[in-house]
């Protein structure tokens, strides 16, 4: 018994966060290429051409107005929908440009440039197409591919300079595990998202009270899946498990971890979102805003290597308190 009560005593500590964060930053500041997936994609969306749908979305505005009493929409819903067709909302739809679609989630590269949407960049306006009806389905979801694979070679290549060349996955698997598993997420999005967003619509419909509790609730219950999203893909490039294997076990992962686990995913959250923040500051039309791009590069690039050295060292951890735990299980019994 007293043998049992030194080995559980003995039970390693779980994985450091400051000293995944460190690894992680001294690890990028060692391979500083490996910012340049990240770097070239934010290029290209400041300085490259855009492919904008404002005229597209003219000409449905048009036909819906005309067509709109035909279908027995009442007065008051014509009125709100010509009265949110503003200049400003024509000015900020002006600088949707669908070449962002290529930063996917929750694989993907890293992109400053995706969130701002410049309108224009130092080199000034930029050249412009516009999409038509026909190909809008098509450049959606060829960008969409576009980016998954991105983000393949993209998270292979960080993944690559934390685990051995050994056990490293090969360039076909990582490109096809990322499809399956974006599809994966995707559908499960779709289906879990459209049926929870058409209820907590109806609830708002008979009383505002209800809808926002019950939306409310679903927050606090989204954060329980946080933690296993987050970590969802890192075991196809980490462990090279497969697109299913790698959403199973991070939820296995995230259940014996979960306070750490998540004060990690919070802080990989702040550092993120505050200092895109900083990135942010220089105007679109100045070329300090490459000051901007080149530190949200690195930043993002070191918190992804960040997360792979927690995840690969956390995975260590919980199989080592396993074998721990089943060793002494005899002795218990004896």
């Amino acid at each position: 018994m007293e043998s049992s009560k030194n080995e559980t005593t003995l039970l390693p500590p779980p994985p450091s966060i400051i000293m995944s964060l460190r690894i992680g930053f001294d690890t990028i500041a060692g391979h500083i290429t490996a910012i340049l997936f990240p770097l070239a994609l934010d290029l290209f969306l400041w300085l490259g051409p855009r492919l904008r749908i404002d005229q597209l979305y003219a000409q449905f505005y048009k036909l819906w107005m005309a067509s709109a009493p035909g279908l027995g929409v009442s007065l008051d819903q014509i009125t709100q929908f010509q009265s949110a067709y503003t200049p400003d909302f024509i000015a900020e739809l002006q600088r949707v440009s669908l070449f962002a679609v290529l930063r996917t989630f929750p694989i993907g590269v890293s992109s400053l440039m995706a969130g701002i949407r410049p309108a224009v960049s130092p080199l000034g306006t930029p050249m412009t197409f516009q999409v038509g009806i026909p190909d809008l389905i098509v450049y959606v979801i060829g960008l969409n591919i576009a980016g998954w694979v991105l983000g393949a070679f993209y998270f292979r290549w960080i993944a690559g300079l934390l685990v051995t060349s050994d056990s490293q996955i090969s360039v076909g698997r990582a490109i096809t595990q990322t499809l399956l598993y974006s599809l994966i997420i995707s559908v499960l999005i779709w289906v879990v998202g459209t049926p929870v967003a058409f209820l907590v619509s109806i609830l708002f419909m008979f009383n505002s009270f209800i809808g926002q509790g019950v939306l409310l609730l679903m927050g606090f219950l989204s954060m329980w899946l946080i933690v296993p999203v987050f970590f969802s893909s890192m075991g196809m490039f980490v462990l090279r498990q497969n697109a299913v294997d790698s959403i199973v076990s991070s939820f296995k992962t995230a259940r014996f971890t979960m306070p750490s686990s998540s004060l990690f995913v919070l802080t990989i959250l702040m550092i993120g979102i505050g200092l895109n923040l900083l990135w942010a500051m220089p105007g679109e039309d100045s070329w300090l805003a490459l000051v901007g791009i080149l530190g949200h590069a690195f930043i993002t690039t070191a918190l992804l290597a960040s997360s792979f050295v927690y995840y690969r060292d956390m995975t260590v951890w919980i199989q080592t308190v396993l074998d721990r735990m089943r060793s002494s299980m005899p002795a218990q019994k004896v």
